[in-house]
C-alpha cells in the first residue's frame, strides 16, 4: 500500500485563505496604531530625559523607538502584500497553476520570509498554505531568499542588528528639535544637515540650468514657475504671500489652532522626518 509521505496540508480553499488574509490585515492595522501611539509617548519621555541632561539614558532608550518604527514599517509592507494576495486569491487557488505567478512572487516570498519576524499568528497559517501550494523547495528558497525575490526593504526591516550610531544621534536630534529639548550634538548635526541641503540645492540648480535648453518653448528658459503651494503654508510670524498669485484663491484666514491639532501636526511632521532618516 502506497503511502504519501507529505504531511496533511491545510485546507486549500477560498474561505480559509481569505479569512486568514483578512485577519492578518486587520491585526496589522491594529498593531501599527497601538505601537505608533506608544512611540509617540516614548518620544516625549526621551525629550524629558534630554531636558534633565540624561543623554546616556536617552541614547539607549531611543533604540527601542527606532526598532518599533522599523517594525511598524515592516507591518505596513506585509499589510500591502496581504491585500494584493487577497485581491488575486483566485490565481493562488487555481489548481491549474502549480507555480507562483510572476505578479505575485514578490508578495508570496516576502510573506513567507517575514512571517517569523512578526507577531501575526495568521501569517503562519498563510505561509503554510502558500508553501503547500507551491512546494517545500519554493518555501525554502523564500525563507532563505535564495533567488532575491524578497526586496531589500523587507530584508533590512527583518534584521535584528542594533541601529547605527548616526541614526541614533539623528533621532535624538529630531526629538530635541520637536520638543525644544537640549542635546549636545544638535548643533553639529544641524550644521551637517545644512551643508547637505546646500549641496543638494546646488546640484539641483545645476541640473535645472543644464535642462533649460531642452524646454519645448525654446529660448533661454525664462519662464518662471510659481512657487509650490507648500510655501504658502508656513506658520512663521510676519511671513507674507507673494503679491502675484495665479490662479487667485481665497486667502487663508488665520484661525485658532487647537493644542491637540497643533500637537498632531507636529507629530506628523516628526514622523515624516523619521521616515526620511531611516532611508539614509
Amino acid at each position: 500500500m502506497s503511502h504519501n509521505s507529505k504531511p496533511p496540508p491545510p485546507h486549500l480553499n477560498p474561505a480559509r485563505l481569505k479569512t486568514a488574509l483578512k485577519m492578518a490585515i486587520s491585526k496589522s492595522k491594529f498593531i501599527q496604531e497601538k505601537k505608533s501611539a506608544l512611540t509617540k509617548q516614548q518620544r516625549r519621555q526621551l525629550a524629558d530625559l534630554l531636558t534633565q541632561g540624561k543623554e546616556s539614558s536617552a541614547t539607549i532608550r531611543v533604540e527601542n523607538i527606532i526598532r518599533d518604527d522599523i517594525y511598524i514599517e515592516l507591518l505596513e509592507f506585509i499589510e500591502l502584500y496581504c491585500e494584493l494576495l487577497l485581491a488575486r486569491i483566485s490565481i493562488i487557488l487555481d489548481p491549474a497553476r502549480t507555480t507562483c505567478d510572476a505578479s505575485l512572487i514578490e508578495a508570496v516570498q516576502s510573506v513567507i520570509y517575514a512571517t517569523p519576524h512578526t507577531e501575526l499568528k495568521e501569517l503562519n497559517q498563510i505561509r503554510d498554505i502558500l508553501i503547500y501550494k507551491y512546494g517545500v523547495d519554493f518555501g525554502k528558497a523564500a525563507k532563505d531568499n535564495i533567488d532575491n525575490f524578497v526586496p531589500a526593504k523587507i530584508v533590512s526591516r527583518c534584521q535584528v542588528d542594533p541601529p547605527p550610531q548616526k541614526l541614533v544621534e539623528m533621532y535624538l536630534c529630531e526629538i530635541a528639535k520637536a520638543y525644544e529639548a537640549p542635546y549636545s550634538k544638535l548643533r553639529e548635526l544641524e550644521l551637517e544637515q545644512n551643508l547637505e541641503d546646500e549641496k543638494k540645492a546646488a546640484e539641483k540648480k545645476d541640473d535645472d540650468e543644464n535642462g533649460d535648453d531642452d524646454d519645448e518653448d525654446g529660448g533661454s528658459g525664462g519662464i518662471k514657475v510659481p512657487n509650490p503651494p507648500i510655501a504658502e503654508t508656513t506658520d512663521e510670524p510676519g511671513t507674507s504671500k507673494p503679491a502675484v498669485v495665479a490662479p487667485p484663491v481665497v486667502p487663508p484666514v488665520d484661525k485658532p489652532v487647537s493644542a491637540a491639532k497643533k500637537q498632531q501636526n507636529e507629530f506628523d511632521e516628526l514622523k515624516a522626518r523619521f521616515a526620511a532618516l531611516k532611508g539614509l
